[in-house]
């Protein structure tokens, strides 16, 4: 299905003709009607399938026709990234309509901070916000959303993860009874159905693609002892010099540094990333590895998702995450608008069971390989040896 069969405007469909956009996606297909009709939207679909778009664009096509020049919209998200992102996006898909958008978020000075204030003080047409920062706001009394008639909850399970439920709620309550709610989310858990009761008014429902990786990645797993691990990665890297845009996950901060390290001596062009960085520094770094300025970028799953890096070539899980549903979003990375990508995982002993629990949440076996020979041996691949484990406190306790 093509934009124009929405009936946009022609500024709209100028700006995305410009940005390439020409077919909609199916989360895209299914929701924006329903958007345009005035309706409260639930939608699960996994990350890269264009939810952004999803909403955003019969948004804007609303403020359009009203002509509302105050706050009409906020899109509440749970990362700084996230905010980042989208408010980028706005700007693109709004480039003809004079419609402005304003990211509001954390880790900042007093200057972001009087920026955002004046945002939600003198009408921001659409203000993205991460729960905290925006209560900060609000505590303080000069948010304007008495004319607000948008809601939107982008990562809404992502959110409720983070611990942002009883501020999402507490946002609620600043808000009109009498708006549109629009919740986004890449699974639905029963907290998820639980807050839509809340907040939504006989929604519409729409699920896509419910946590399945992209069919464009293709996934395998090397079985691993810890002290192996290093070496492995050196070499896979130099098996690939082809591959220019390198992404690598670690479930814990202080890993991040030790991996930096190891390919830094084989004189890789690696940097780290993860939430102890300030947020203009990781903007930096951000940028830098979309220019592909940096070939390899190390980063804890606070990149999971909502980030927007096209053409990354392969994605390595240095350790298996702790969520099934996150490694969906860590390889979601890569393979994204129809292309391909490689997504290798890292697996120990200690965490068999957690990929045989991603197994089974995406209906796939993934393929498992031995190390390299020069490596040693790999350990055999047994589940249910360590399946009792999982019962234990060693098992859960965070490296």
């Amino acid at each position: 299905m093509k934009f124009e069969e929405f009936n946009f405007c022609e500024k709209l469909l100028e700006a995305l003709s410009y940005m390439g956009f020409e077919n909609a996606t199916p989360i895209q297909v299914q929701t924006i009607p329903l958007i345009l009709q005035g309706k409260d939207l639930i939608a699960c679909a996994q990350t890269g399938t264009g939810k952004t778009a999803a909403y955003t664009l019969p948004i804007l096509q609303k403020i359009y026709e009203l002509q509302q020049t105050d706050t009409s919209t906020l899109i509440i998200v749970p990362t700084r990234e996230l905010a980042v992102q989208i408010d980028k996006e706005i700007q693109g898909f709004s480039y003809f309509l004079s419609i402005n958008s304003f990211p509001v978020y954390g880790g900042g000075d007093g200057v972001d901070w009087e920026y955002q204030k004046r945002a939600l003080s003198t009408g921001g047409q659409i203000i993205i916000a991460t729960p905290g920062k925006l209560i900060s706001h609000l505590d303080l009394g000069f948010v304007k959303f008495e004319n607000l008639k948008y809601l939107i909850l982008d990562e809404a399970d992502r959110m409720l993860d983070m611990g942002f439920y009883d501020d999402i709620k507490r946002i609620s309550t600043y808000l009109p009874k009498d708006i549109q709610t629009l919740m986004f989310s890449a699974t639905m858990p029963p907290k998820i159905r639980t807050l839509a009761k809340e907040l939504l008014n006989n929604p519409a429902e729409i699920n896509i693609a419910l946590s399945k990786p992209a069919e464009g990645v293709l996934q395998a797993a090397y079985l691993v002892h810890e002290n192996q691990k290093s070496k492995l990665i050196n070499l896979l890297i130099a098996d690939k010099p082809d591959f220019d845009s390198i992404l690598i996950f670690s479930s814990t901060k202080r890993k991040i540094q030790d991996i930096v390290k190891s390919l830094s001596t084989k004189k890789q062009v690696v940097e780290g990333i993860s939430s102890d960085l300030e947020q203009s520094e990781r903007e930096d770094v951000l940028q830098r590895f979309r220019a592909k300025k940096i070939r390899i970028l190390v980063a804890t799953d606070v990149l999971s998702r909502g980030i927007d890096i096209k053409d990354i070539n392969l994605i390595i899980n240095y350790d298996v995450p702790y969520d099934a549903e996150d490694y969906v979003h860590r390889i979601g990375r890569t393979a994204r608008a129809d292309a391909t990508g490689v997504a290798l995982t890292l697996v120990s002993e200690d965490d068999m069971y957690k990929l045989h629990q991603i197994e089974k949440l995406i209906e796939k076996q993934i393929y498992k390989l031995n190390v390299p020979e020069e490596l040693g041996e790999s350990p055999v691949w047994n589940v249910k040896s360590f399946k009792k484990k999982r019962n234990s406190r060693k098992f859960f306790k965070k490296k």
